[in-house]
């Protein structure tokens, strides 16, 4: 007899399975100190630029901006697999357990983000309202209630295949979200807080109403599901080894005009090798990418004086820690141990390209420095990165990879 209660537990409890091995990959002991260290950092760097805030700081409109996001975000564990399409099908209108529970643990997954974004803001709105931080729990209560009737909504439009209503959707969400949120934080009283909610509740029973006849678009769900957790796989694989991600290769044409800085001869095999994948494979060029974007914003936004370079080697140690994985990617390719090459030519070309790398992002890190008119401090943080990268590729992954 199907119980689906029972199978909702074992999808549950095999899903969290799944994640925690992975995730003790992730936060080992080795990479919680630096993210101690980097939210340390950053949190004392916040706390410098909240002294130099006035009471005129915009405060709401950038509350109201940013959590507006997390509240319009709202996609929904389903724990479905592929599978399920044959079949469950069938059982469609004996699942309604099934997903209660699965909105259920959605909704307190996007509690968690949203209790961390409130705790994020809050000093920023208590500076600008005379050191009061009562509001917290009653501000946590309201946009905790707007987050349960976003999921709601949600699950309704999911029943739409038209990629324009799932767009306009979101749209209208996150406008009327923004509008919200900018009322509450205004202190405004609950006259200009009830269209809000209205509209919302008018969206949800207008979903409801046309999707009454629907079924669940089950192709649509598992894409959904299959694509968040490419998503943690692809992050885990940077720290180990995972069966389960399949490889994509992205062409980047406008890039090859580096390759042709390499002379096509034997010696340099292995380094052809590793700027293609670097360039083509996985979520290489990406990574590098996102961190020093991000590492360049935090540099010139959060931080001066000498803690400048501390963020510079911070950010070129998270970047060629998560380059690694970039040694081993051929591994289960047979035919690059056949290549007839002189041993350690590998090691070398890797360690070429990775020391390249590093070399690139000190250099832009340190313009990010630069840029904020402290030329000392921009020189030392470069020379700092050169000494960094030296240390790493020479010595620090020898350890890592055994060589």
């Amino acid at each position: 007899m199907f119980d689906e209660k029972k199978l909702w537990k074992e999808r549950f409890n095999q899903r969290i399975k799944e994640l925690s091995r992975y995730l003790r990959y992730i936060f080992n002991g080795h990479n919680v100190i630096v993210l101690v260290f980097l939210l340390g950092t950053v949190a004392f760097y916040y706390q410098e630029w909240l002294t130099t805030v006035s009471e005129q700081f915009p405060a709401a409109i950038i509350m109201a901006i940013a959590l507006a996001f997390i509240l319009t975000y709202t996609p929904i564990y389903t724990f479905i697999i592929e599978a399920d399409r044959i079949f469950l099908l069938p059982l469609e209108n004996r699942l309604q357990s099934f997903f209660k529970r699965s909105l259920a643990v959605s909704f307190l997954l996007h509690a968690y983000l949203l209790i961390m974004g409130m705790a994020v803001f809050m000093p920023m709105y208590a500076r600008v309202n005379n050191g009061d931080f009562q509001p917290f729990l009653p501000f946590l209560l309201t946009v905790l209630v707007m987050k349960g009737i976003n999921l709601l909504i949600r699950w309704k439009v999911q029943y739409y295949v038209e990629k324009s209503v799932h767009l306009f959707d979101t749209f209208i969400r996150y406008a009327v979200n923004a509008v919200f949120l900018f009322f509450l934080f205004s202190n405004e009283g609950l006259l200009y807080l009830l269209p809000e909610i209205l509209l919302l509740f008018i969206l949800y029973f207008y979903y409801g109403k046309n999707t009454k006849d629907k079924g669940l678009k089950w192709e649509y769900l598992i894409e959904q599901e299959e694509r968040r957790m490419t998503s943690f796989y692809r992050l885990a694989n940077l720290f180990t080894d995972v069966p389960h991600l399949r490889d994509r290769v992205k062409r980047r044409s406008w890039l090859d005009w580096l390759f042709s800085r390499l002379a096509f001869v034997q010696k340099n095999t292995f380094s052809h090798l590793f700027v293609r994948t670097f360039l083509r494979a996985g979520d290489y060029f990406g990574l590098f990418v996102r961190l020093t974007i991000i590492g360049a914003a935090g540099i010139y936004f959060i931080s001066f004086g000498y803690g400048q370079i501390l963020l510079v080697l911070l950010f070129m140690y998270l970047t060629g820690f998560q380059l690694l994985p970039l040694w081993n990617h051929h591994q289960n390719k047979l035919w690059v141990n056949l290549y007839p090459l002189k041993e350690g030519l590998k090691e070398q070309s890797f360690k070429s390209l990775l020391s390249r790398i590093l070399y690139l992002q000190a250099l832009l890190l340190s313009l990010a420095v630069l840029a904020k008119g402290e030329g000392i401090i921009a020189l030392l943080s470069f020379i700092a990165g050169i000494g960094f990268t030296y240390l790493f590729t020479q010595f620090y992954i020898k350890k890592k990879l055994n060589f």
